[in-house]
């Protein structure tokens, strides 16, 4: 599933976030006839360039279910991708995880690999325990071209 995010303002970065106006995948003619695609920044990256991927997996002795979710950088013109945050609630599990993979900093804010780089390709993965699948999407996170 790809999440579509907005990324937040950064010195000296490209950043993400509701730009242009169309359907996705729609390109649109400016004045002169130039090309633009909407969602794209500096023809760098675009919104979709984050991709979450969760699903369930063998659960715990006890029987707790458990999920994986993976998170991958998708942009294929050579961008990295930091700072994602997810929207994840009260997120909580009954497996530990690395915090410098995943970890909650307060209500509905989950820092991804301790807002490090995920380059082109890359992707993070961890666990999680609950007796149900949390909802997680891309919240925020910040373009590097």
């Amino acid at each position: 599933i790809i999440l579509g995010f907005v990324l937040k303002l950064r010195p000296q970065l490209a950043s993400i976030s509701d730009v242009g106006s169309g359907v996705e995948g729609e390109e649109a003619q400016e004045e002169g006839g130039a090309e633009f695609k909407p969602y794209r920044i500096g023809d760098v990256c675009s919104e979709q360039d984050v991709a979450l991927h969760q699903a369930a997996t063998t659960p715990l002795p006890s029987g707790i279910p458990t999920y994986t979710v993976r998170i991958i950088n998708v942009c294929v013109t050579g961008c990295s991708i930091s700072d994602v945050h997810l929207a994840c609630g009260w997120f909580s599990t009954a497996r530990s995880i690395n915090p410098a993979i995943f970890r909650r900093l307060r209500y509905n804010d989950c820092l991804i690999n301790d807002g490090k780089p995920i380059p082109t390709g890359g992707s993070v993965s961890f666990q999680y325990a609950n007796t149900f699948p949390y909802t997680l999407s891309v919240s925020s996170a910040t373009c590097n071209p």
